[in-house]
């Protein structure tokens, strides 16, 4: 029960997420609830479709969907009476980032596959909708800016994950200290610019001739 409560959670923080992200664009009532649910439900969405589940997670659950246009149309009056935080959106993405990826972990080993297919449909679900939120609003995605540590925290939290059940740890506590472990990452990376090398070529003009 805790841990599905954990799941709407997360999709609710993404919708929030995608609500901002479309506040920014200043799109309509209608753009705000669409960005909300491809962000919500895009990663889940991409998951399931690879793991041949069916039905998807959120047409065999419809509470999901009603859940995402709450938490959707409640960010655009509270948004408007108290101004978010500069880094609101990336605080909100985090947080759902943290709640589903674990749950993308979840599904892939309860479908019998192992760890290592784990970590990448945690992966998936992560940050796979914040990747196509990001696209339809025409911002370089999240996951693809210049040395932010995303994915990074996702296969960090779901490896840890996956190694705790391996050592006979229990579902809740591996989950919560995976989930822990992603949102760590997530928010010191914010703070603290927390970054991973970047590879880059020098252009033709800066090469000497051979």
């Amino acid at each position: 029960m805790i841990l599905h409560l954990l799941d709407y959670a997360g999709v609710a923080v993404f919708a929030i997420s995608g609500a901002l992200a479309a506040g920014r664009k200043s799109l309509d009532v209608l753009g705000v609830v669409v960005i909300a649910l491809v962000t919500a439900t895009g990663g889940g969405t991409i998951r399931d479709i690879l793991l041949d589940r069916n039905p998807v997670f959120w047409i065999g659950e419809p509470t999901y969907v009603v859940v995402i246009v709450l938490a959707a149309l409640a960010t655009i009056p509270y948004t408007r009476w108290r101004r978010p935080p500069l880094q609101s959106l990336q605080i909100a993405d985090a947080l759902g980032l943290a709640f589903f990826s674990i749950a993308g972990a979840q599904v892939a080993l309860g479908a019998g596959h192992p760890g290592l297919i784990a970590v990448i449909m945690a992966t998936i679900t992560g940050a796979f909708g914040g990747l196509l939120r990001d696209v339809l609003c025409n911002e370089i995605p999240m996951i693809l800016r210049k040395g932010q540590l995303y994915a990074v925290a996702v296969i960090v939290g779901a490896s840890i994950y996956v190694l705790l059940l391996d050592l006979g740890i229990s579902r809740w506590p591996a989950t919560l200290t995976g989930m822990l472990a992603v949102a760590a990452i997530r928010f010191a990376a914010i703070v603290w610019n927390w970054s991973l090398p970047v590879y880059s070529l020098p252009d033709a003009a800066d090469r000497s001739p051979d």
